[in-house]
């Protein structure tokens, strides 16, 4: 019985340049050419390692998100509501429009103009945006568990508003908008959330 050949590529390396590949030219837009070139495999290899296209974008979201981890976690952990959004729309300010990576977001930039073949892309996508979303409104709700954020305040709502406003700065990036510009966007949104938080009263002279 014929041994195969053993793979002769880094698995996680791989992985990376296919997702620079997705993020910069979306599911639809990523050939297989494009893909095994900036793999260094050939196609044969990338069906045996991965199965399908579509499986090999699942494994460079998997990568992504783990990627995001410690980031998130970071996010998460400031003290207010109002920090948690600071922290997490200057930094996708700053992520989104960094010369090292391609402008915006995989999240989004990957399921663009995504023809009936792959109908299952965009859904994915939305499904990997609506954990951070989650993770989010979790933290807003205990924001408002604390006192931090006023009785009226809807954390889902919330965290909603957030999200969108990231994917609308990942469609501005990709755009070609600099960071000074997605920084204005985040500052307005961060006063949104800063008007739902609980002041401290001002002292009486």
């Amino acid at each position: 019985m014929a041994i195969g050949r053993p793979r002769t590529f880094d698995r996680d390396t791989a992985l990376d340049q296919a997702m620079e590949v997705f993020w910069r030219h979306g599911y639809e837009g990523a050939t297989i050419a494009q893909l095994t070139e900036a793999m260094g495999i050939n196609p044969p290899s990338l069906y045996a390692a991965f199965g399908s296209k579509e499986a090999l974008l699942k494994a460079a979201l998997d990568r992504y998100t783990a990627r995001r981890e410690a980031w998130m976690e970071e996010v998460l952990s400031a003290p207010t509501a109002r920090e948690v959004t600071a922290r997490m729309l200057m930094g996708v300010a700053e992520k989104q429009t960094d010369p090292s990576n391609p402008p915006g977001c995989l999240l989004v930039q990957g399921g663009l103009a995504c023809g009936s073949g792959s109908a299952n892309v965009p859904f994915e996508l939305a499904a990997r945006r609506a954990q951070t979303e989650e993770q989010l409104r979790h933290r807003f709700e205990r924001a408002k568990a604390e006192g931090d954020l006023a009785e009226a305040a809807d954390p889902a709502a919330l965290a909603r508003y957030v999200s969108a406003v990231i994917t609308g700065m990942s469609v501005m990036a990709s755009s070609g908008a600099d960071r000074e510009a997605l920084a204005q966007v985040a500052e307005v949104a961060i006063r949104s959330v800063e008007e739902q938080s609980v002041r401290a009263p001002i002292a009486a002279n």
